[in-house]
């Protein structure tokens, strides 16, 4: 997935526009609330980047640096709620389109994304 959505450099533009939109839509302020009581704001780019390359199928950096790739460990420090998924989903939705990520490839990794997100739903 990762070549048929335009390698790193575009991994690197979809985390970047969806943390910015992360931090000025309001379906994101739960998430950057999320953040600043989890690790805080500094490593979330980076390290998002780092898991999704790996997530689409590229290098795994995040593996490589904390030895796993497991959504339950990395988040398990949170409270996410349905709604909380929701947005997460909706966000990177539109990131996705707005980077340029095409309907086809974006159907794909939502189709995944979604049954990932909802899975870390562990508060009603």
């Amino acid at each position: 997935m990762i070549d048929r959505i335009g390698g790193e450099p575009q991994v690197e533009r979809l985390v970047n526009h969806f943390y910015d939109l992360i931090e000025t839509l309001p379906q994101g302020a739960a998430i950057m609330a999320m953040h600043q009581r989890g690790h805080g704001l500094r490593h979330v780019r980076p390290e998002q980047f780092d898991f999704l390359c790996g997530f689409f199928g590229g290098r795994r950096y995040y593996h490589e640096r904390h030895g796993h790739m497991n959504l339950r460990e990395i988040h398990a420090h949170l409270e996410i709620r349905q709604q909380d998924a929701e947005d997460w989903l909706a966000v990177m939705e539109r990131a996705m389109v707005e980077t340029g990520v095409t309907d086809r490839e974006r159907a794909e990794i939502m189709a995944t994304f979604r049954r990932a997100a909802l899975m870390l739903v562990n508060r009603g």
